[in-house]
């Protein structure tokens, strides 16, 4: 539904008769291209758009030398948390984000996370299942733990909007 909106702004300013004049004319080929599939990539086709995806981020830790962004994405056994670790720091210090989400159950979980590179950043995934929210909070630390400059917990994703 919120990708549908998007879907239509770019159609109100370039005139909207002429954006139904070219999905009326591309409606017949895109049907008859879709009864030729086969029911397995229609399938497919339908659970790949099934999925939907919510951006978050940037969050940066309090001295703004680390920072984390990323998304959420639904599919058939609930949420997945994705998202990059940044790390801008000097010498023998890192960054960590710390994930903390809801599940359906009433459970709290985390996920801590830890990037000591200041070239690449560290990709993170998060198979949170079906939960009721999730917060991140970036923070700075040594190689084995966090050690403060914490950001405050931002709200990644939750139920309902």
């Amino acid at each position: 539904m919120r990708s549908a909106a998007r879907l239509l702004l770019p159609l109100a300013a370039a005139g909207l008769s002429a954006a139904l004049a070219a999905g009326l004319v591309a409606a017949p080929a895109a049907a008859s291209a879709s009864s030729a599939a086969s029911p397995a990539s229609v399938a497919s086709a339908s659970a790949a758009s099934a999925a939907e995806t919510w951006e978050w981020g940037p969050t940066a830790s309090s001295d703004t030398k680390g920072w984390a962004n990323g998304y959420v994405r639904s599919g058939s056994s609930g949420l997945r948390i994705v998202g990059d670790l940044y790390d801008a720091g000097g010498a023998r210090t890192c960054s960590w984000v710390k994930i903390k989400w809801l599940t359906d159950r009433g459970k709290y979980r985390t996920a801590t996370y830890r990037n000591c590179s200041q070239s690449t950043p560290r990709t993170f995934t998060v198979k949170a299942g079906y939960m009721l929210l999730a917060k991140a909070m970036v923070c700075r630390g040594s190689a084995t733990r966090i050690t403060g400059k914490c950001s405050r917990w931002e709200r990644v994703w939750t139920q309902g909007g």
